[in-house]
Formats: structure tokens, sequence, C-alpha cells
């Protein structure tokens, strides 16, 4: 006995001189090779006096959404050659489905058409975000140093309770990663000392390196990095949330500035603890020094401690303590600025804090180099 062959096939036929009948046998299923509308186009073209398509199912052993898929082109073909198309011969299903496709027609513009842009226009809008994001940075700091301002003379309005938490959150909290960073910052500098300066027999100058280092450039520079990525993330995230909440809309409502509610209390917080901290990352980074100095070159604590001592001086402490200062700044600064214009969607609080911790590392990699600039000019 033959094996019937289910494989989706299609055949023609011409009941009357007007008319073009199609014929499906097989099993019109995902995963078959099928026909294309484009051969019921061929025919019909090739018939100029065809002006109607009938369809014979009686083969037809199967069928999912790719005989619709066949059977919508067909229509559209039909639509465009002015022809009609007979639904009488197809399965029931397939045309009811067939009606429910057609009664809701495309939406006029609904298909997102690419549009290829020139070269000048996409630099001309980059121009004009760029300036759009200038305006708008240089708005939020004036904004911002009004706020400080008024807390400084007493008129700002927030909640002490707020302040103390985000203080908590900045300093106490900070502490664990601060100190792991700092104490392997300072390790790592002692190693690259004790490398080279063994060549020379100068080993105890390794707490020369270790100490300058790390009070004067590395410990500011790693405690607002840190900061940058643990509390100006947060800060953007905070804010992001509430602005996707609505949660500032009804501040401004109820007549409270947000500037001074939520931006104020979260610059002063890193403005004050960063000093602190950057204060203790001294010691932690001394401290790595110390490990590998008495460690790796046999220098006894009491050597190490009194270099270090004669090597720093106030000049070097301060310099550490400004940047850690204005660092801070710049850290709250940028965690604000990307949560307060943050857009309305939990992608765009994803993309305001990667945005404020990309901002606040290149902030303070630039204040660096202008605080670095400016302090080899003056000598200091």
């Amino acid at each position: 006995m033959e094996a019937t062959d289910i494989r989706p096939r299609l055949a023609f036929s011409r009941p009357t001189d007007d008319t073009l009948g199609v014929r499906l046998s097989g099993g019109w299923t995902v995963g078959e090779t099928l026909p294309s509308a484009a051969e019921v186009a061929r025919e019909f073209e090739s018939h100029p006096q065809a002006r109607r398509i009938t369809f014979d199912t009686q083969d037809l052993t199967d069928w999912d959404s790719t005989l619709l898929t066949f059977l919508i082109r067909v229509k559209d073909q039909c639509s465009q050659s002015n022809a009609v198309l007979d639904e009488e011969g197809l399965p029931p299903g397939a045309r009811r489905l067939l009606v429910l496709a057609s009664e809701v027609p495309e939406r006029e513009g609904a298909r997102k058409e690419e549009v290829r842009e020139g070269f000048f226009t996409r630099v001309g809008k980059s121009a004009l975000e760029t300036h759009e994001s200038a305006r708008e940075m240089l708005t939020f700091v004036g904004e911002a140093t009004l706020a400080f301002l008024k807390f400084l003379s007493g008129k700002a309005s927030f909640r002490r309770s707020d302040l103390m938490l985000i203080i908590q959150q900045c300093g106490f909290q900070a502490l664990p990663i601060v100190s792991l960073i700092s104490l392997l910052v300072g390790m790592i500098l002692g190693f690259l000392g004790a490398i080279q300066l063994r060549m020379f027999g100068a080993e105890i100058y390794v707490a020369d390196l270790v100490g300058i280092g790390m009070v004067r450039m590395m410990s500011p520079i790693m405690t607002g990095i840190i900061l940058a990525g643990r509390t100006g993330a947060a800060f953007a995230a905070q804010l992001g949330t509430m602005q996707v909440n609505e949660e500032i809309d009804a501040l401004e409502t109820m007549g409270v500035d947000p500037m001074e509610f939520l931006v104020m209390p979260r610059m002063v917080a890193l403005i004050l603890m960063m000093p602190l901290l950057c204060v203790y990352a001294d010691l932690m980074g001394i401290l790595g020094g110390v490990f590998v100095g008495v460690g790796m070159m046999n220098i006894s604590v009491t050597e190490y401690a009194v270099r270090t001592q004669d090597a720093l001086s106030l000049i070097h402490f301060w310099i550490g303590i400004f940047q850690a200062v204005v660092f801070g700044a710049l850290v709250a600064l940028s965690g604000c600025l990307r949560g307060m214009h943050c857009g309305r969607s939990a992608s765009a609080v994803g993309d305001a804090t990667t945005s404020a911790v990309v901002t606040g590392i290149v902030a303070i990699i630039t204040a660096t180099a202008i605080i670095t600039f400016v302090c080899n000019i003056l000598g200091v």
C-alpha cells in the first residue's frame, strides 16, 4: 500500500473564464516547505480575464497559522488587482480567522520606517543635545548652590532626621569598603616602591612614597571613586524612583522645593563625610605600606613611622582634605543631577544610575588634574 502524501501542495484550475480556482492539499503547518502566495499572483497575472479566486480544500489534511498567513497575502494581492476572493471553499475556522484579521486594519503610520539621517544632521543633533545638557547642568548647579547658601543661613526647609540618616549611609556604612580599598592601595604603592628602591638601597623611602602618595592624592581619589559608585549611584536611583512615582511632583505641588528638601541634605552629608573618610583612608593606606615595609624590607615599625612623619607636612594633608571636599560635592551633584533629570520608566532609572557613576568618576579625574596643575603652578 502506498503512503499518503501529506506535503502541502498548490494546484490551479479554470472553472470559468473569469475565475481562477486554487486547490489546497496536504498539511499546511509550521515546519513544512509551503508554496508561496507569489505563485497565485503569477497564475492570476497570466490570465488577464480572471476577476475572481475560489478555493478547494477537500484534500487539505491539516492547517495552522501558516495557512492564514498565505490567505492574507492572497487577499492583499486581490485587493491590489481589484479581484474578488471567494472564501466559501475554505475551512470554517480559517474563514473566521481571516474575517477577524481583516476587521482590524493596520493603523496608518503604525510601522516605523527607518530613516537614515545624514552626517551633518547627526552632528547637529549631537551639538544641540550637548548644549541642552550643559544648560541643564549649569542650571542645576546654580539651584544647588542657592539651596546650600540657604542651608548656611539657616533658612533651608529640610528634615534633620533625613540629613542624619544620609550621613550615616555615606559615612559609617562606607567604612568597610574604604578600609579594604585603602589598605590594598597602600600595599600596592609599597610593593611598587620596594621593587624600584631596592635597586638603589633606598628601601626606607618607601615610607615617603606611600605616605605622600596616600595623603596627598590616592586617598581622596579612591574614596571619591568608591562613593561615586556606592553613594552617587544610590542618590540617582533614589531620586529617579521618586521621579517615576511622581513624588517630586507632589512635593512641588505642596510648595516644597525639591532642591532644598532632597538635594541639599545629600550634598551636605557628602561634603561633611568625605574629609573624615579621607583621613581614615590615609591611615589605612599608610598601614598597608607598613605591612610591606616591615614584612618585605625588614624596616622596623619605629623607623617607618619616623620616616613617614618626616616626609609628611600639613601642606600635603590640607591638599588632600581640600580635594576630598571638592570630590564630595561633585559626587553628590552628579548623583542628584542624574536622578532629578531621570525619565519616567524603570529603564530610565537604570540609565540615570549608570550615568551618575560615569559622571562622578569623570568629574573626579578632571578636578584632580585641575587641582594638581594649580598646585604645580603655586609650587605646593
